[in-house]
């Protein structure tokens, strides 16, 4: 079998030897992790209702503030929601297949994401992933407006540049459509993106590889 962490270190190889860089602004929950098990139990427990699992998972795909409103949760109980949905994510949530491929093919990744940056560093700490991120922004803990405000993604942009963002919702990838940045929509197809892909054995072939033949990438 293929070794495709090693496939992404030398694609980064051959296109470094070119003068491409890339760096890429990734989402973290349902982009890098498949945490979603993790938000909806997170989800029905707080309501405290035996809500459809499947129904819940649709409107936390659009956002959490979205559900809350739906199910008539107050946003005063959000806090207890991160805490509830953290304490399932510690004890199940894992990276999606191969994403180490795709993290390594790249110069530069950093994270925006609505989790709080303590329990981010904790998974990747759990799967030794550590290592492959310069920067991790917790949008509200940071005193950023969520997403799909701009605000955190500028922030970003004024240490790294971005040439990518990878992310499994729409908020994720309309800051980037703002910031005229190429946009990467994962295990989503129904959204608005340059690239669509539903594993991370895609990355490589079908994104930055085509990155290089649009010579979106300098």
């Amino acid at each position: 079998m293929r070794d495709l962490s090693q496939y992404g270190n030398l694609f980064k190889v051959k296109i470094f030897e070119r003068g491409i860089t890339i760096n890429v602004l990734w989402d973290f929950d349902g982009t890098l992790f498949d945490t979603y098990p993790a938000l909806v139990e997170g989800f029905v427990s707080l309501s405290g209702r035996n809500l459809n699992r499947g129904e819940v998972l649709k409107w936390l795909k659009i956002d959490s503030k979205t559900a809350f409103k739906h199910y008539g949760i107050n946003e005063d109980q959000r806090e207890e929601y991160q805490r509830l949905y953290n304490h399932y994510a510690k004890i199940s949530s894992r990276p999606f297949d191969h994403v180490e491929t795709a993290l390594s093919s790249v110069e530069t990744n950093v994270i925006v994401t609505h989790r709080d940056k303590e329990s981010t560093l904790y998974l990747l700490e759990k799967f030794q992933l550590t290592k492959y991120f310069k920067d991790i922004v917790s949008v509200e803990e940071q005193g950023f407006a969520r997403k799909p405000d701009c605000s955190s993604y500028e922030y970003v942009l004024k240490n790294h540049p971005i040439h990518l963002v990878v992310g499994d919702r729409d908020l994720d990838l309309i800051p980037a459509r703002k910031l005229q940045i190429p946009t990467v929509a994962f295990q989503n197809q129904s959204i608005e993106a340059d690239f669509h892909i539903d594993s991370y054995t895609e990355f490589i072939p079908l994104v930055l590889e085509q990155l290089h033949k649009r010579k979106q990438v300098k």
